[in-house]
Protein backbone atom coordinates (compact mmCIF):
# COMPACT_ATOMS: atom_id res chain seq x y z
CA UNK A 1 0.00 0.00 0.00
CA UNK A 2 1.32 3.49 -0.80
CA UNK A 3 1.36 6.04 1.46
CA UNK A 4 -1.15 8.46 -0.51
CA UNK A 5 -3.87 5.31 -0.47
CA UNK A 6 -3.14 4.96 3.22
CA UNK A 7 -3.81 8.94 3.70
CA UNK A 8 -6.47 8.97 1.47
CA UNK A 9 -8.31 5.44 3.92
CA UNK A 10 -7.21 7.33 7.19
CA UNK A 11 -8.99 10.85 6.25
CA UNK A 12 -12.14 9.05 4.90
CA UNK A 13 -12.28 6.65 8.25
CA UNK A 14 -12.12 9.91 10.03
CA UNK A 15 -14.77 11.26 8.39
CA UNK A 16 -16.96 8.49 8.81
CA UNK A 17 -16.14 8.85 13.01
CA UNK A 18 -16.79 12.46 12.93
CA UNK A 19 -19.92 11.90 11.26
CA UNK A 20 -21.10 8.87 12.87
CA UNK A 21 -22.98 10.83 16.19
CA UNK A 22 -24.61 13.26 13.79
CA UNK A 23 -26.15 10.28 11.72
CA UNK A 24 -27.10 8.18 14.78
CA UNK A 25 -29.02 10.93 15.84
CA UNK A 26 -30.79 11.48 12.54
CA UNK A 27 -32.06 8.29 12.75
CA UNK A 28 -33.25 8.41 16.24
CA UNK A 29 -35.40 11.82 15.48
CA UNK A 30 -37.08 9.96 12.35
CA UNK A 31 -37.63 6.87 14.58
CA UNK A 32 -39.47 9.39 17.42
CA UNK A 33 -41.69 11.07 14.57
CA UNK A 34 -44.99 9.72 15.24
CA UNK A 35 -46.54 8.08 11.97
CA UNK A 36 -49.96 7.71 11.19
CA UNK A 37 -50.86 4.16 9.69
CA UNK A 38 -54.69 5.20 9.07
CA UNK A 39 -56.97 7.54 7.35
CA UNK A 40 -58.71 9.73 9.61
CA UNK A 41 -62.31 10.38 9.19
CA UNK A 42 -62.66 14.02 11.40
CA UNK A 43 -58.99 14.80 12.36
CA UNK A 44 -56.44 16.01 10.09
CA UNK A 45 -53.30 14.25 9.63
CA UNK A 46 -51.52 16.34 12.71
CA UNK A 47 -54.64 15.93 14.76
CA UNK A 48 -54.96 12.57 14.40
CA UNK A 49 -51.10 12.05 15.53
CA UNK A 50 -51.61 14.02 18.05
CA UNK A 51 -54.67 11.98 20.10
CA UNK A 52 -52.80 8.57 18.98
CA UNK A 53 -49.50 9.76 20.98
CA UNK A 54 -51.78 10.42 24.02
CA UNK A 55 -53.78 7.89 23.72
CA UNK A 56 -50.66 5.72 23.96
CA UNK A 57 -49.50 7.42 26.98
CA UNK A 58 -52.30 6.74 29.00
CA UNK A 59 -52.99 3.40 28.10
CA UNK A 60 -49.25 1.99 26.61
CA UNK A 61 -48.57 -1.50 26.01
CA UNK A 62 -47.15 -3.86 28.77
CA UNK A 63 -48.35 -7.15 29.35
CA UNK A 64 -51.45 -6.52 28.06
CA UNK A 65 -52.16 -4.38 24.86
CA UNK A 66 -52.08 -0.84 24.82
CA UNK A 67 -54.62 1.93 23.36
CA UNK A 68 -53.12 1.70 20.02
CA UNK A 69 -52.92 -1.51 19.38
CA UNK A 70 -57.08 -2.15 20.09
CA UNK A 71 -57.01 1.52 18.21
CA UNK A 72 -58.40 3.56 20.53
CA UNK A 73 -57.51 6.71 18.11
CA UNK A 74 -59.46 5.02 15.06
CA UNK A 75 -62.40 4.94 17.58
CA UNK A 76 -62.31 7.96 18.69
CA UNK A 77 -61.92 9.92 15.68
CA UNK A 78 -64.89 7.78 14.12
CA UNK A 79 -66.94 8.59 17.23
CA UNK A 80 -66.39 12.20 16.86
CA UNK A 81 -66.61 12.07 13.03
CA UNK A 82 -70.29 9.86 12.94
CA UNK A 83 -71.66 10.78 16.33
CA UNK A 84 -70.61 14.51 17.50
CA UNK A 85 -72.67 17.39 15.72
CA UNK A 86 -71.05 20.11 13.58
CA UNK A 87 -70.82 22.64 17.26
CA UNK A 88 -69.70 19.37 18.95
CA UNK A 89 -66.88 18.79 16.18
CA UNK A 90 -65.70 22.28 16.26
CA UNK A 91 -65.78 22.67 20.07
CA UNK A 92 -63.12 19.37 20.02
CA UNK A 93 -61.00 21.19 17.45
CA UNK A 94 -60.61 24.09 18.77
CA UNK A 95 -59.60 22.40 22.67
CA UNK A 96 -57.00 19.98 20.66
CA UNK A 97 -56.31 23.39 19.15
CA UNK A 98 -55.96 25.31 22.49
CA UNK A 99 -54.24 22.18 23.91
CA UNK A 100 -51.48 22.49 21.27
CA UNK A 101 -51.19 26.03 22.02
CA UNK A 102 -50.51 25.44 25.72
CA UNK A 103 -47.60 23.12 24.94
CA UNK A 104 -46.20 25.71 22.04
CA UNK A 105 -46.28 28.70 25.08
CA UNK A 106 -45.01 26.46 27.85
CA UNK A 107 -42.52 24.01 25.74
CA UNK A 108 -41.75 25.77 22.91
CA UNK A 109 -43.86 23.19 20.52
CA UNK A 110 -47.02 21.41 19.48
CA UNK A 111 -47.37 17.74 21.78
CA UNK A 112 -46.27 15.83 19.11
CA UNK A 113 -42.62 17.29 18.31
CA UNK A 114 -42.14 17.78 22.59
CA UNK A 115 -39.56 14.72 23.90
CA UNK A 116 -40.99 12.41 26.10
CA UNK A 117 -40.32 13.69 29.43
CA UNK A 118 -42.08 16.96 28.26
CA UNK A 119 -44.98 15.13 26.89
CA UNK A 120 -45.29 13.36 30.22
CA UNK A 121 -45.09 16.79 32.10
CA UNK A 122 -48.14 18.07 29.62
CA UNK A 123 -49.95 14.90 30.65
CA UNK A 124 -48.94 15.62 33.73
CA UNK A 125 -49.62 19.34 34.30
CA UNK A 126 -53.30 18.58 32.12
CA UNK A 127 -54.13 15.75 34.96
CA UNK A 128 -53.73 18.27 37.42
CA UNK A 129 -55.94 21.35 36.15
CA UNK A 130 -58.68 19.44 33.89
CA UNK A 131 -62.11 19.09 36.02
CA UNK A 132 -62.92 16.04 37.46
CA UNK A 133 -65.73 13.46 36.21
CA UNK A 134 -68.89 13.61 38.51
CA UNK A 135 -69.89 9.90 39.96
CA UNK A 136 -72.69 8.76 37.89
CA UNK A 137 -75.63 6.48 38.10
CA UNK A 138 -77.09 4.99 34.47
CA UNK A 139 -75.10 6.90 32.41
CA UNK A 140 -76.31 10.48 34.41
CA UNK A 141 -73.67 12.60 36.52
CA UNK A 142 -74.92 12.68 40.15
CA UNK A 143 -74.16 16.10 41.22
CA UNK A 144 -73.32 18.99 39.58
CA UNK A 145 -70.79 18.59 36.62
CA UNK A 146 -67.70 20.48 36.17
CA UNK A 147 -66.47 21.75 32.90
CA UNK A 148 -63.76 18.98 31.88
CA UNK A 149 -62.08 20.27 28.98
CA UNK A 150 -60.11 18.55 26.22
CA UNK A 151 -57.84 16.38 27.98
CA UNK A 152 -60.30 14.54 30.35
CA UNK A 153 -62.77 14.25 28.03
CA UNK A 154 -60.10 12.48 25.43
CA UNK A 155 -58.91 10.63 28.23
CA UNK A 156 -62.26 9.04 29.33
CA UNK A 157 -63.15 8.11 25.72
CA UNK A 158 -59.69 6.19 25.70
CA UNK A 159 -60.62 4.38 28.79
CA UNK A 160 -64.53 3.88 27.27
CA UNK A 161 -62.99 2.21 23.86
CA UNK A 162 -60.08 0.76 25.46
CA UNK A 163 -62.44 -1.69 28.10
CA UNK A 164 -65.18 -1.86 25.26
CA UNK A 165 -63.04 -2.94 22.67
CA UNK A 166 -62.71 -7.14 21.69
CA UNK A 167 -59.18 -8.43 22.31
CA UNK A 168 -59.43 -6.02 25.82
CA UNK A 169 -63.06 -8.00 26.55
CA UNK A 170 -62.18 -11.50 25.57
CA UNK A 171 -58.75 -12.11 26.39
CA UNK A 172 -57.51 -9.58 29.22
CA UNK A 173 -61.02 -9.18 31.22
CA UNK A 174 -62.56 -12.16 32.40
CA UNK A 175 -65.10 -13.27 29.89
CA UNK A 176 -68.09 -15.90 30.03
CA UNK A 177 -70.33 -14.88 26.99
CA UNK A 178 -73.03 -17.56 28.45
CA UNK A 179 -73.00 -16.91 32.58
CA UNK A 180 -73.36 -20.68 34.42
CA UNK A 181 -75.29 -20.66 37.54
CA UNK A 182 -75.81 -17.97 39.89
CA UNK A 183 -73.46 -18.33 43.01
CA UNK A 184 -74.16 -15.07 44.81
CA UNK A 185 -71.67 -15.72 47.83
CA UNK A 186 -68.72 -16.92 46.08
CA UNK A 187 -65.55 -14.85 47.55
CA UNK A 188 -64.27 -12.56 45.47
CA UNK A 189 -60.60 -13.90 45.81
CA UNK A 190 -61.75 -16.93 43.90
CA UNK A 191 -63.65 -15.15 40.90
CA UNK A 192 -61.40 -11.85 40.58
CA UNK A 193 -62.58 -8.31 40.71
CA UNK A 194 -62.31 -7.56 36.83
CA UNK A 195 -65.47 -8.75 34.68
CA UNK A 196 -66.58 -8.27 30.86
CA UNK A 197 -69.97 -8.26 30.46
Amino acid sequence: MDRRSALRRTGVLAGAAMAMPSLFSLLQACKQEPRLTWQPEFFSESEAKTVSTIVDMILPRTDTPGALDVKVDMFIDKVIAQTYGKDGQAHMRAELAAFNTTCEADFGAVFIHLDATKKREVLSAAEKTSGKLSRGVWGQAVGRQETIGFYRSLKSMAIWAYFTSEEIGENVLNYDPVPGVYEGCKPLSEVGNRWSL
